[in-house]
């Protein structure tokens, strides 16, 4: 009888583990046993300015909202990098001026429909020179640029073409600098297989995947940094760290050869957290090239910026499971650094910000 009963609940139990199927990587989330010491940070230690961000709907409505959220994470100024131009921009521009916010930079955006047309490009820097007038701070270039931007033949505008030259130029001369994304990670153009660190992400989102074999990320990258060093007068913001921030060996002998380059860490803490004493060193040489950028706008997510930044903590959780299924350690930057990082060399390379916001 007790055998019977004994085969019944094996029965029981194997019937019970085959309803609940494969555990799903995303679902499997152990709690650690690690005893360690932990310092989570829900607001910056000093007032910080957030170069990387994206708030479309800024052209209507009340800013009230948005700037409680910016209050409790000590976020004193926000640069909206979706600014458009034209009309667009000056009524994002004329709600932030309404509102009578010192907190708001709008960067200006290129539109390239009829790109490569006769007069295209006289009639694009005519326009950014009026958005600058208008109160643009600077521009921001969107991964379009390289990928899906075509010519009047159907091929793909490269980032460095020629065509372009006089808009980098007028940067220049304008005195403002431009934020671009070139490419995306690198693993999106891999394989995608168990050997691929993306491939979470890549199944969660294929869209993400880069099947076109019209262009390599090496091929994109490299027309980048054919535009820098050839508009040495240009300020460039590299957007994600200029994607070396798994490199940073690599992405410290482009800042060298590179002295019009700074970069911005928007959607790449993950890579910095798992190497804290290597991304330390890199803070501390390049601490006046360095930019604080989110670039999504999720409140709750810069927590995990703030503690990589602050703190020495260990072994802490991402806030994106699929972005990295890896753990955070901090690298406990000084007061000094993270000065520089939080406002300090943006205030020195993004014009237009009232200085009189920030502890000197």
């Amino acid at each position: 009888m007790l055998s019977k009963l004994l085969t019944a609940c094996l029965l029981l139990t194997t019937l019970s583990q085959a309803q609940q199927g494969p555990i799903d990587f995303e679902q499997y989330n152990p709690v650690s046993t690690l005893v360690v010491k932990e310092n989570p940070v829900a607001r910056a230690k000093f007032p910080f300015i957030d170069v990387h961000n994206h708030q479309r709907g800024m052209d209507s409505g009340s800013l009230e909202p948005l700037l409680s959220e910016m209050d409790k994470l000590n976020m004193q100024v926000m640069v909206n990098l979706s600014g458009g131009t034209g009309n667009s921009l000056e009524k994002k521009i004329g709600n932030i001026k309404s509102a009578n916010s010192k907190r708001f930079l709008v960067f200006a955006n290129i539109d390239f429909s009829g790109f490569g047309k006769t007069g295209w490009t006289e009639f694009t820097v005519k326009q950014l020179v009026n958005d600058v007038k208008n109160g643009a701070s600077g521009l921001k270039i969107f991964k379009n640029l390289g990928f899906s931007v075509k010519d009047p033949d159907g091929k793909r505008v490269g980032v460095d073409d020629p065509r372009l030259a006089p808009i980098w130029e007028a940067c220049a001369d304008l005195r403002i600098p431009v934020l671009i994304h070139t490419a995306d990670p690198a693993p999106f153009w891999d394989s995608l297989d168990n050997n691929n660190e993306r491939l979470l992400e890549l199944k969660i989102h294929p869209r993400r995947q880069q099947k076109n074999e019209e262009y390599s990320w090496q091929q994109l990258i490299d027309e980048q940094h054919r535009v820098f060093r050839k508009h040495f007068r240009t300020t460039f913001i590299a957007a994600h760290f200029g994607w070396y921030p798994n490199n940073l060996g690599k992405l410290d002998s482009i800042l060298t050869a590179m002295p019009n380059v700074v970069v911005e860490f928007g959607a790449v803490i993950a890579e910095l957290g798992r190497q804290p004493r290597a991304a330390k060193y890199f803070f501390n040489k390049f601490q006046d090239r360095i930019l604080f950028g989110k670039d999504s706008w999720v409140p709750s997510e810069y927590a995990t910026y703030f503690r990589v930044l602050e703190t020495e903590d260990e072994y802490f959780p991402y806030h994106k499971k699929y972005h990295a299924f890896w753990g955070m350690y901090g690298m406990g930057l000084s007061d000094e650094v993270l000065k520089k990082i939080y406002y300090k060399n943006a205030l020195r390379i993004i014009p237009g910000i009232d200085k009189s916001q920030f502890p000197l």
